[in-house]
Formats: structure tokens, C-alpha cells, sequence
């Protein structure tokens, strides 16, 4: 028998937080209207005891008995100041008197108003039936009333709510689509030029060996005594340190998005072979520019070492990018902290420093300084040292002069791991 298939379907953060939304707007509009229709219900019980009143009013102002100031009061102050819509017809249910009727003038003898009130009295008999008025106890006319125009406007409110409600649930769905296009273009432009950033180190530090190599194939002088950097051998060792360089930064570009593996590094050689490779490439970045590490010992510790070396790197390059060509020193440290329960790591580099103004948006996508980039550098250190490391990193202080950027990673040892 051929086995059944189970299938399970998991239900993201982003869909549960769309669908509690809904279900949070639906449930405010049933409480809305549930509300207004209460409303609504208690408004027209107290106008049926206001009609009740008005109607024995009306009996009480038909009778002889009463006086004429009294007649007249009753009429000035009750009947004349109803809201509601009235109409009096006689036995032979032809209107003799109405009030209040929209669009139709009081008592206007034209046959077309007649007509009018008769089919507005046949609404008002189907909603709210009869009331006879009698005289000497025989029924002489008969009473009509509706809504007043308070009720009448309420009766839309539901209406009108379900329309804001679904009017502003469309509004927010698509300002919600371009906000998330937008970001998403932003996003993989982002990515692009990172991904050029991360490869302009290596392409121009092959470059320029490829330059020096095709001067000594043309002219055929050697490298000069006491260069021995300029050796075919050395060439051609540094150009596969950069072609090496090329595959790591396809392999970290990969890693992001997914659970990084964690394997047990040491973190100063880690930085050392940072920093030199970083002084290897320094005639491509400026000549006077000084990179010097402080290193006190560590423990091994368990992280990803190309996402980690990923991190500091963008520190290094920001460094590079803000100290003078020619007097520049950046300086890499590592030291335990305190209770020894973490790693420091600083960059310090004596450049132009980060304006006070700028310092709390400096780890913000898209936020960037430079005339040319797209601000990723920094989130991307973020997201790896926070995300991936349970870490923390941020700018310790920047003043011209000194700027000092620090990660602070927790101790942790990788089980069943292999040396990176």
C-alpha cells in the first residue's frame, strides 16, 4: 500500500500579525455598529413614549372641555415644536394636516403634495401603524408619525462606519504593497552595491598585482633588491589570497537569511589575518594609512568566522574611508571583558569622527554618510553580530580625532564542532 503523504502548512509571523489585523478590525466594526444599532433602539423607544404623550396631547387639544389657553399652550409649546415627521388624515384617510415632512411645505393644498403626504402616510402606517384620535370616545381622525431626523441620520451610521472601515483597510493595503516594494527595491539595490563593495577590495588589489606582473613581462627588470613583495612568487601567492577573498564573499552573501553554522575559531587570529590582509591592499587605499592590532588572549570561542570577519571588515572599510591617505592610523583590539563573560572587540581610527546628529541613525538601513553607498554595511554588522551572535555592537564614542566602534560577543563553545 502506497504510503500517505502527510502535509503540513506552517503559518508565518508576517501572515498571523495580517490576519490578527482582521480579525482586530472586524471585531471593532461589530462592536461599532452593535453599539449605534443600540443606540438607535433606545432613541426610538423614547420617541414612541414622546408620540404616545403627543398623541393624548393632540386628544386633550380636540376636546371642549379644555380651555382655550390651555389649547393654545399645548399647541405653541408641544404640537409646534415636535421634530418628528406628522400627519393627521381623516376617516376617508386623506391627509388634513402634516408637519415636519422633508421636501413638502405644511399643509400645502396642492393636489402634488397631497399625493406626497398620502404615500408617506402609507410608509409610516407599514413601520409604525395607526393611532385613532377620539372625540366623545368616537374615532375621528387618524395619527401618523416618523422618524425624526436624529434617527434617520444614526440609520446610516453603520453604513457609513463599514465604509471608513473598508475604505481605510484599502487605503492601508496599498500604501502597505508600496511601502514593501519599496523596500524590497531598495533592498536588492542595496544588496547589489554592497555586493560590489565587498567585491572592490579584492578586484582592485588584482588589478594592480596584474599591472605589476605586465610591467616586469614587458620591461623584464626584476623586482629591486629588498622588495621582495614584488616577487613573481609573492605576486601570484597575494593574487590567490584575493582570489580566495572572491569566494568568501559568495559564500557569506549566501549565509544570510539562513541559520548560520557555528564552529569553534580563534577570534585574534581571526583579526590579525584581517588587519593583514587589509595592510597587504593599503597602496590601493593610501599610502600613509597604518593598521596595528591589540591582542590579548582569548579563549576559542563557537561563531561563524566568515560572517564574523564579515562585521569587522565593514568596520575596517568605514575606518578606511574616514582617515586621512596619508596620516591615517586604525587600531583592532581585543580583550575579555570584565566579568569574562564576553569578548570585546573595538575599531578605533583617528579620522573626521561621526556627527553627533547622525550617531543614533548610523546602524538604520539605507542610512549612509557617503556620497556613494547604500547604508548597508553597518545593518548587515548589526544583523550578524546581534542576530546570528547574540551580540551587541555599536559606536562606544566620535569626536574628530578618535572614533571608537565596539562589538561585545558572549562566550559560548560550539558542541560536536570543527575548527574554522
Amino acid at each position: 500500500m502506497a504510503k500517505k503523504n502527510n502535509i503540513k502548512f506552517a503559518i508565518g509571523g508576517p501572515t498571523i500579525f495580517k490576519l490578527f489585523l482582521v480579525v482586530g478590525i472586524v471585531l471593532i466594526s461589530i462592536v461599532f455598529i452593535w453599539y449605534t444599532l443600540d443606540v438607535i433602539g433606545q432613541l426610538k423607544a423614547d420617541a414612541d413614549k414622546m408620540v404616545a404623550s403627543y398623541v393624548k396631547l393632540w386628544q386633550l387639544a380636540a376636546n371642549d372641555n379644555t380651555s382655550g389657553g390651555e389649547v393654545q399652550i399645548i399647541f405653541d409649546e408641544v404640537i409646534k415644536k415636535a421634530n418628528f415627521p406628522v400627519v393627521i388624515v381623516g376617516l376617508d384617510h386623506q391627509p388634513i394636516f402634516w408637519r415636519n415632512i422633508p421636501g413638502i411645505m405644511e399643509n400645502d393644498p396642492s393636489a402634488t403634495a397631497k399625493a406626497k403626504v398620502a404615500k408617506i402616510t402609507e410608509e409610516m402606517r407599514r413601520d409604525y401603524g395607526e393611532i385613532p384620535l377620539t372625540y366623545n370616545d368616537q374615532v375621528i381622525s387618524y395619527f401618523y408619525y416618523g422618524d425624526s431626523p436624529v434617527i434617520r441620520q444614526l440609520r446610516w451610521m453603520p453604513f457609513i462606519e463599514i465604509g471608513l472601515v473598508l475604505a481605510f483597510i484599502l487605503i492601508g493595503f496599498i500604501g502597505f504593497q508600496n511601502i514593501r516594494r519599496s523596500e524590497e527595491r531598495h533592498i536588492w539595490v542595496g544588496m547589489a552595491k554592497e555586493t560590489a563593495h565587498q567585491l572592490g577590495t579584492p578586484i582592485s588589489s588584482l588589478m594592480g598585482w596584474i599591472e605589476i606582473l605586465q610591467n616586469q613581462c614587458e620591461t623584464g627588470i626584476p623586482p629591486a633588491e629588498g622588495h621582495p613583495e614584488m616577487g613573481i612568487g609573492e605576486i601570484t601567492l597575494q593574487m590567490k589570497t584575493d582570489v580566495d577573498r572572491l569566494q568568501r564573499v559568495a559564500n557569506r552573501f549566501g549565509q544570510i537569511g539562513s541559520r548560520p553554522e557555528l564552529r569553534e575559531i580563534d577570534m585574534n587570529k581571526l583579526l590579525e589575518d584581517t588587519g593583514q590582509y587589509f595592510r597587504r591592499r593599503l597602496p590601493f587605499e593610501g599610502k600613509g594609512i597604518q593598521i596595528n592590532c591589540r591582542l590579548s588572549p582569548l579563549p576559542v570561542m563557537a561563531m561563524n568566522g566568515e560572517l564574523i570577519t564579515w562585521a569587522i571588515e565593514n568596520l575596517i572599510k568605514n575606518a578606511l574611508q574616514a582617515v586621512d591617505s596619508q596620516q591615517g592610523r586604525i587600531e583592532i583590539i581585543s580583550a575579555p571583558t570584565k566579568d569574562n563573560k564576553a569578548v570585546m572587540i573595538q575599531v578605533i581610527d583617528n579620522g573626521s569622527g561621526v556627527p553627533a546628529a547622525y550617531a543614533r541613525r548610523l546602524f538604520r538601513p539605507g542610512f549612509t554618510t557617503k556620497k556613494r553607498g547604500w547604508g548597508l554595511g553597518l545593518t548587515l554588522a548589526r544583523r550578524i553580530v546581534q542576530e546570528y551572535h547574540k551580540g551587541k555592537i555599536f559606536l562606544v564614542r566620535s569626536r574628530p580625532g578618535e572614533t571608537v566602534f565596539q562589538i561585545t560577543l558572549p562566550m559560548q563553545s560550539a558542541t560536536k564542532s570543527k575548527p574554522a
